[in-house]
């Protein structure tokens, strides 16, 4: 389930990219598919450890290009270890809600990138988060939970204050808001509710088939309802900060 259209990115073979606060990979994966170089940096050994075993189970099954490099690693996003204007690509998705010294982790995902290069941001949109905020504490009064909800506006202007210049806004995952809802409404650990497992069997289906009717229901309902705003952003050439 990808929140990031990568077509905006130019990720392909010979990107330097980097997917900080990466997870459990899903957008590393897709941009070592496209032949990048990339790398996967979360703060969860145990979920680099299994998208590391991921990236080479896709170099044994012939899933990428030949080009193609991916490597995960264990790391703070208020500390990269990387040189000034390493990449071409910088991702943090669904990350900044997270962490309290969001300004910080945004300047160094500026450092990083390269003059000329592409970001993407994507966090939890303003009202659909608003209602699982309203409906349940225990939603994001968890450890490592959400400590806020960003206007897109507001996110914007932190990313043009750190000199970014955004080039585009999109949202995604329109089905998943309702399930969201839902889940609050009931316990967002009452994964036995008839409600809950029946929505999540059919975004499971969703996800695994495809069908017409969904996906283009989606993309009508994703500037309504969508549950991830993602910002696409530009390192004007010539802003170094080496």
């Amino acid at each position: 389930m990808l929140t990031v259209d990568f077509d905006r990115l130019g990720v392909g073979p010979g990107t330097t990219a980097i997917d900080i606060g990466a997870g459990q990979g899903r957008h590393s994966f897709e941009m070592f598919r496209r032949g990048a170089d990339v790398i996967a940096f979360d703060m969860s050994e145990s979920d680099m450890a299994d998208v590391g075993e991921m990236f080479d189970a896709m170099m044994a099954e012939n899933q990428v290009p030949a080009s193609a490099k991916a490597r995960a690693e264990v790391g703070d996003a208020l500390r990269l270890p990387y040189a000034d204007d390493s990449f071409d690509v910088v991702l943090m998705s669904e990350i900044l809600e997270h962490i309290p010294s969001d300004e910080a982790a945004i300047s160094e995902m500026v450092r990083v990138l390269k003059p000329g290069g592409i970001a993407a941001v994507t966090v939890p949109r303003y009202w659909p988060e608003k209602v699982c905020w309203a409906l349940s504490d225990a939603y994001h009064e968890v450890e490592g939970g959400h400590v806020r909800i960003y206007k897109a506006s507001e996110l914007a202007g932190k990313l043009r204050e750190a000199g970014l210049e955004v080039t585009g806004t999109t949202h995604a995952h329109a089905l998943h808001a309702p399930y969201w809802w839902l889940k609050c409404a009931v316990g967002v650990e009452n994964n036995d509710n008839l409600l809950v497992k029946g929505y999540h069997q059919m975004l499971v289906w969703d996800m695994m088939s495809k069908p017409w009717l969904t996906v283009r229901g989606e993309q009508l309902l994703n500037p309504l309802i969508g549950k991830s705003v993602a910002l696409y952003l530009r390192k004007p050439a010539g802003n170094s900060d080496a």
